[in-house]
């Protein structure tokens, strides 16, 4: 009624915004400075974006997960951007495309990749054996085959002998990589050896949809037809990182009373099974949750044509992946990847301190145990399901 009689008021709701009156750029001028001056359009979703990071992921109770997609590692943006953030404290759990985690293992093993372009005669390139990503080239025998050759044998060793998660997985992996760096003084370029020293779990959701499954995949067909079998025992079994990584967020929810943050970059899997987490509590395992707190997408997808819906906040919050109370607390910037994300990582190293690492790969079989002891107190249906799981054939 006031707005009624008070059209003033009622426009004061939309015009109470900053003034739209930036200031000039100059060689004074840093990164932070110049985002916040952006004001509209996705140079004002980049700005949202990365104010939300200095002003609520920052805090300590907030639990982050960074997805990345596309061929983003291949580009650098490993020691460029994603290991930086992962130091400061800024990812507690990655989700990541298999190409992503197998490209990063070149820069780990020190073979180089260049800069080049993009209008080549492709024909030309497999004849003198180089291949590309786009205006990335190297070489096909040196950097492609040696990487196969050299993870071949990694995956030979004892620890990797056995039935697990791509998490386990890429921490074996993890560790041989590190020490590579360490050994030939590379410095830290490898996204896998920082999530070892650091102590955060990495997951790929479509473990085989990369080069990294093609060669497990290999090696067991190897030893099936060497009767070997018995002595090669990896097995990938993607159901583990569904409950390793729902027990991170439920973790962080129910226990610690705390709050979850995700930083999308790009789409695919990676972002659909990060935010799976949430469905997976409430839907699944039917216990009580709203979904996470924040939410920002970095994305050149749209929704009309598929390549979002779902995964939009507001189609999120209608999944339970979102909390429908927190949308204002959600961006989405339809940028290009590879160059917001180093703008965003920049911004956040220059307005905020680090925060302390969370380590949850080490706190695994406790983050379980809390996901189980939820479950079989939530869901009505448990009963039933044994019941009907003893009658399966032995």
């Amino acid at each position: 009624m006031e707005h009624k009689n008070n059209p003033h008021a009622a426009k004061h709701r939309y015009l109470s915004g900053q003034r739209v009156l930036p200031k000039a750029i100059s060689d004074k001028s840093n990164i932070a400075a110049v985002i916040d001056n952006m004001d509209a359009y996705n140079g004002g979703r980049l700005r949202a974006a990365c104010q939300l990071m200095r002003e609520k992921y920052v805090h300590e109770d907030v639990t982050i997960g960074l997805s990345i997609a596309g061929a983003l590692t291949p580009a650098g943006l490993g020691p460029s951007a994603i290991i930086p953030l992962m130091n400061h404290g800024f990812v507690d759990w990655l989700v990541s495309t298999g190409a992503n985690m197998y490209h990063d293992l070149h820069f780990a093993f020190d073979l180089p990749m260049f800069r080049g372009s993009h209008t080549v005669d492709d024909a030309d390139l497999r004849a003198k054996g180089v291949t590309r990503i786009y205006d990335i080239l190297f070489d096909y025998e040196d950097v492609l085959m040696e990487t196969d050759r050299r993870l071949r044998k990694i995956m030979l060793r004892p620890e990797f002998q056995k039935e697990m998660g791509t998490r386990e997985f890429y921490h074996h992996l993890g560790k041989v990589v590190n020490d590579h760096e360490k050994k030939h003084n590379l410095g830290e370029v490898s996204v896998l050896a920082a999530a070892y020293r650091n102590g955060i779990p990495v997951f790929t959701s479509s473990p085989g949809d990369s080069t990294i499954g093609m060669n497990v995949a290999g090696l067991e067909l190897l030893a099936e037809t060497s009767t070997l079998r018995d002595q090669f025992k990896l097995k990938i079994n993607p159901s583990i990182d569904v409950n390793d990584s729902t027990a991170i967020i439920l973790n962080a929810k129910k226990y610690e009373n705390g709050k979850t943050g995700v930083l999308l970059i790009g789409g695919g899997s990676p972002k659909n099974f990060m935010l799976q987490t949430e469905p997976q509590i409430q839907e699944v395992l039917m216990i009580p949750e709203a979904g996470q707190d924040y939410d920002i997408n970095i994305t050149d997808a749209r929704p009309d044509t598929g390549g979002l819906s779902g995964a939009s906040p507001g189609e999120a919050a209608s999944w339970g992946k979102i909390d429908p109370t927190k949308l204002e607390e959600t961006v989405t910037a339809y940028l290009d990847v590879t160059v917001a994300l180093p703008l965003l990582v920049a911004y956040v190293l220059q307005t905020t301190k680090p925060k302390k690492l969370k380590r949850l790969y080490d706190r695994g079989d406790e983050l379980r145990e809390k996901l189980v002891k939820s479950y079989l107190e939530s869901n009505k249906e448990v009963e039933e399901l044994r019941s009907l799981m003893k009658q399966l054939p032995k």
